[in-house]
């Protein structure tokens, strides 16, 4: 791997940042080369991100859908004047060039194998939350990280928020909420609940190596598009795409590690025709030392929040004895335990406070929030030091909202515990942490990545 002239290259830019926009320089002869496996449409974030705040060099990109392939490749023609090479396999695309750089952003259930291969390529990684589709996949990709002293960065972006860090060193740190014993999480609404009639496989689609080692279910409208995750075969629901941000930004603004317990009831109460096999309600226990945080999941039905852009929606509150923090991924509000004080601030707010909130400012607020992320894993590969969302915090917050949904299935509470990755005392438990492999693909095992 040409990792020296990777590093040589971000070090320059290091001087540069402060007056280019881009990481590094646009006339610096050194850049770096970057392989994307999954071109679909999160692919197309990475891009725009990756090309408007580095110097990063797209040389190749794999995918199954070869409609997908050509999109890609266009798009990507059209930023940096050269097409990248396509392949349809992502070990073909391993195999034929080196990378200073994958990014992955393929369907949960392709994390896994693709992450461990491009690890042992030398290759650093930005991986797409969750990490994984079960428990055991999450604990080999940490011991491959370990292993091949990779740089990964886990896009569970919420953590370069500087929203967030403003809440911790103005409310958390000088003691305003007090002592805090219960976290609320929550998500409502979301789509993905139609009924969906089976049809033909496109014939721009490789079904068979799309699926790779996961079950192939009746080919719907849903698993072309970013809707898959309506289905547990190939992801982990809405607890394991919006829920592990939030849990993810509540372990890291507390500083909280594993759950000692995880619990979860829930079911497809109201889209009971709906082809989704993901629950529509969903509520969740997490047991910490001193500590409740709970999720709640609805995709039906009204709520008592602002109900003025789908952010409001998604979010959490910290309560405290003296006061509580409403949440969302675009601001904070603190009330005074007797709701004397109300302050805080929206990140789309034209005065920079609670009040004059403008969602049209969302997408220039949500690019800086992920220009945050992706300067981050370029600082971090530059002095090899861990992202603020590397892989074993990115396994821990991924395998606590699969344990979540493992709870829900099993009817029972769960006390995972990683150091034997077992579940002590339940072995029907222990043996859903590691999915079965459909066909020839074989599970990754942490102690032979």
């Amino acid at each position: 791997m040409q990792r020296r002239k990777f590093i040589q290259s971000i070090a320059a830019a290091t001087t540069l940042a402060a007056t280019s926009p881009r990481l590094f320089s646009a006339s610096h002869k050194s850049d770096f080369t970057v392989g994307i496996i999954g071109s679909g449409w999160w692919a197309g974030n990475h891009i725009k991100y990756f090309n408007k705040y580095s110097n990063a060099r797209f040389v190749s990109i794999s995918d199954p859908n070869q409609k997908a392939l050509e999109s890609t490749a266009a798009n990507i023609k059209n930023l940096q004047g050269k097409a990248p090479k396509s392949y349809h396999h992502y070990r073909d695309m391993l195999e034929a060039q080196d990378h200073d750089l994958i990014i992955i952003a393929t369907p949960d259930h392709w994390h896994a194998l693709p992450a461990i291969e491009a690890m042992q390529s030398g290759a650093d990684l930005m991986l797409e939350k969750p990490i994984s589709v079960d428990v055991i996949e999450g604990e080999a990709l940490v011991a491959a990280s370990e292993k091949y002293k990779s740089v990964v960065q886990v896009n569970l972006q919420r953590r370069s928020n500087p929203i967030y860090k403003e809440v911790e060193e103005q409310y958390l740190k000088e003691n305003r909420l007090g002592r805090i014993s219960l976290v609320e999480c929550f998500y409502y609404g979301g789509s993905g609940w139609d009924t969906l009639p089976t049809i033909e496989v496109p014939d721009h689609l490789d079904y068979e190596l799309w699926a790779g080692p996961a079950p192939k279910i009746p080919f719907n409208r849903y698993l072309e598009s970013k809707a898959w995750r309506a289905f547990n075969e190939y992801g982990n629901g809405k607890m394991g795409d919006m829920g592990v941000h939030i849990l993810d930004t509540v372990r890291h603004i507390l500083d909280l590690g594993w759950p000692s317990e995880i619990s979860s009831t829930g079911g497809k109460f109201v889209h009971e025709e709906a082809t989704a096999t993901i629950p529509d309600t969903q509520n969740v226990l997490f047991s910490f030392d001193d500590m409740t945080v709970t999720w709640e999941y609805r995709a039906w039905g009204g709520n008592t929040l602002p109900n003025r852009h789908w952010t409001d929606k998604w979010g959490f509150r910290f309560i405290g004895t003296e006061g509580t923090i409403n949440m969302t991924t675009m601001g904070y509000e603190f009330v005074s335990a007797d709701g004397q004080i109300r302050e805080g601030r929206h990140l789309c707010s034209h005065t920079n406070n609670l009040e004059n909130v403008d969602f049209a400012l969302y997408d220039t607020v949500d690019e800086m929030v992920n220009m945050h992320h992706v300067k981050n894993l370029v600082t971090s590969v530059e002095n090899r030091s861990a992202p603020v969302s590397n892989m074993k915090q990115g396994h821990i917050s991924s395998a606590s909202c699969i344990l979540a949904n493992m709870s829900l299935e099993l009817g029972r509470s769960l006390s995972y515990d990683p150091k034997s990755r077992t579940i002590p005392g339940d072995v029907e438990a222990t043996e859903m942490l590691a999915r079965e492999y459909r066909g020839d693909w074989v599970h990754p095992n942490p102690d032979k990545v």
